[in-house]
């Protein structure tokens, strides 16, 4: 029977053990932060002085690739929609070639520090600043949307027991992460990436290890008893469908080009490795990995529900806002896809796993926030306000200035995530993918001009271009099946808004080409 009381009872500790593992990782944290940042400087935050180990790197991005999204929200696809995700994880992979062979030699090229200010040697000042803002929007979305799910979680199943509120947890955590970036910036998250990435995928390992053995299943078996459940379908070949293979795939490969080739957060890292060549070995290291360690977590998920399963879950088609939906139903419950991991961690797996879960998803917490919090600071005080290229701004009034623009961030995405807490709809890694389509597009479609056209675009258009196309996709996405005879727009979207945004920007552009120095 499911135990029905006190959690940490159930657990077998009281909430001051919990609070203790939490504040010895912070610990950890705050160490290697001291230790990182000694004689820190804001080169060292803005890009780590360029002498970043490049398997460092590319070990600690998994982290901030993957973080709470793919620790909570990934398994909990399987149940309805199988293997469905690992298409785009397909497009992930192929994007990253892309990313390394074209955008990389790029940036190596014109030596940046910010990538957005190739769109200002290129297309000018006006284009430079919307390509940045739409970063600024589209990583402060995403980092808060990740950072919100994983609060839920040790809200919902951990500190609600406490009687701690998920605002107050909100605001501790945010904390808790200001604490340790404000000094060292990219230098010090290189380092606890790697260390986040580490437990969290120590997590991983060991709760699909314990399901399996308890199921008394070899590797072997486990497979065969989730493809009989239809878990391990992977490909869709209705081309009305949004999970179609070809959209799938192609979505994925240009979420890659924009989500990490075009996000100051994700170069931020390449670009503190001293070398192009070791910076390329990086990024297709990172390509083959994130396949890897996705395919793991999906396998997660089949296991979890066969565990479910095994304690009496069912699959029910049930009425959720007027619509017939399928639902896990367990112990009387309706589990969204989100929860299965946590509610079969918590209350019905021992101490052991559960005390594992807390510990995989504080790590799958951190990555989350940390590096966007450094890459968001970087990119306004860089792109916007301009702080590296005025001059008579001393290296103490620029810290002075970067910190205001740090502690302003973190009340940002403290408001988001209580904005996202309101709308939450239970599975949010498809909302994620779908905010990417429309505040990456714009962004998508700027680098793209610049690169494979010689136009120069009219400036003072720009901004309202890039405003107009994600207005026309979402019109379009909430009106597809009417109007596109029953077909339904996917991960395709991002590819729909920038080549929207790319053939307005043809209908503002003149011929000329400016300089591509920034």
């Amino acid at each position: 029977m499911p135990y029905s009381g006190k959690v940490f009872l159930f657990l077998g500790m009281d909430p001051a053990i919990l609070l203790f593992i939490i504040l010895l990782y912070f610990s950890v944290l705050l160490g290697i932060a001291f230790y990182t940042s000694r004689h820190s400087t804001n080169e060292s935050f803005f890009i780590g002085n360029r002498n970043s180990k490049w398997g460092l790197v590319a070990f600690g991005m998994i982290g901030t690739s993957l973080s709470g999204m793919t620790f909570i929200s990934v398994p909990g696809t399987v149940g309805r929609a199988g293997f469905d995700y690992f298409q785009v994880v397909i497009g992930y992979w192929l994007g990253y070639f892309v990313v390394a062979f074209i955008l990389l030699p790029l940036y190596y090229k014109l030596k940046l520090t910010s990538i957005y200010t190739y769109l200002e040697g290129r297309l000018g000042a006006t284009s430079y600043k919307t390509g940045a803002l739409f970063f600024i929007l589209s990583r402060t979305l995403g980092a808060t949307l990740r950072l919100y799910l994983v609060i839920k979680v040790m809200e919902k199943f951990v500190l609600q027991e406490m009687g701690v509120p998920f605002e107050l947890t909100a605001i501790i955590i945010l904390a808790l992460i200001l604490l340790y970036t404000f000094r060292g910036g990219v230098k010090t998250i290189v380092w606890t990436d790697t260390l986040q990435t580490t437990f969290m995928l120590l997590a991983l390992i060991t709760c699909v290890g314990y399901i399996i053995s308890h199921l008394h299943y070899d590797i072997g078996s486990a497979w065969s008893a989730m493809e009989q459940k239809g878990y391990t379908k992977i490909f869709r070949f209705d081309p009305k469908s949004p999970g179609f293979f070809l959209k799938q795939i192609a979505g994925g490969a240009f979420i890659t080009i924009a989500m990490t080739g075009l996000d100051q957060e994700m170069m931020q890292k390449n670009i503190s490795v001293s070398n192009l060549r070791d910076s390329r070995k990086n990024m297709l290291t990172l390509s083959f990995l994130q396949v890897f360690v996705v395919f793991i977590f999906l396998s997660l998920g089949g296991l979890l529900y066969l565990y479910g399963a095994s304690k009496g879950g069912v699959f029910q088609m049930v009425m959720v806002n007027g619509r017939e939906q399928l639902q896990f139903i367990l112990a009387g419950k309706n589990i969204m896809g989100d929860d299965i991991f946590p509610v079969l961690a918590f209350h019905y797996m021992p101490p052991y796993i559960s005390i594992i879960f807390i510990i995989g998803l504080i790590s799958a917490l951190f990555p989350s926030a940390d590096g966007a919090l450094t890459a968001l600071t970087s990119s306004y005080c860089i792109d916007i306000l301009g702080i590296r290229r005025k001059s008579g701004i001393s290296e103490q009034q620029q810290k002075r200035i970067r910190l205001i623009v740090h502690n302003t961030f973190a009340l940002v995405f403290l408001a988001c995530v209580f904005i996202f807490r309101s709308i939450d709809n239970g599975s949010l890694i498809q909302v994620l993918l779908e905010v990417a389509g429309y505040t990456y597009g714009p962004l998508l479609a700027l680098f793209a001009f610049g690169i494979c056209t010689k136009r120069m675009v009219r400036n003072e258009f720009t901004p309202l271009v890039c405003i107009a196309s994600p207005i026309a996709c979402y019109i379009l996405k909430h009106n597809d099946t009417a109007w596109l005879h029953g077909y339904t727009i996917g991960t395709e979207l991002l590819i729909i808004n920038a080549l929207l945004t790319f053939l307005l920007l043809l209908l503002i552009s003149k011929k000329g080409r400016a300089s591509q120095n920034p």
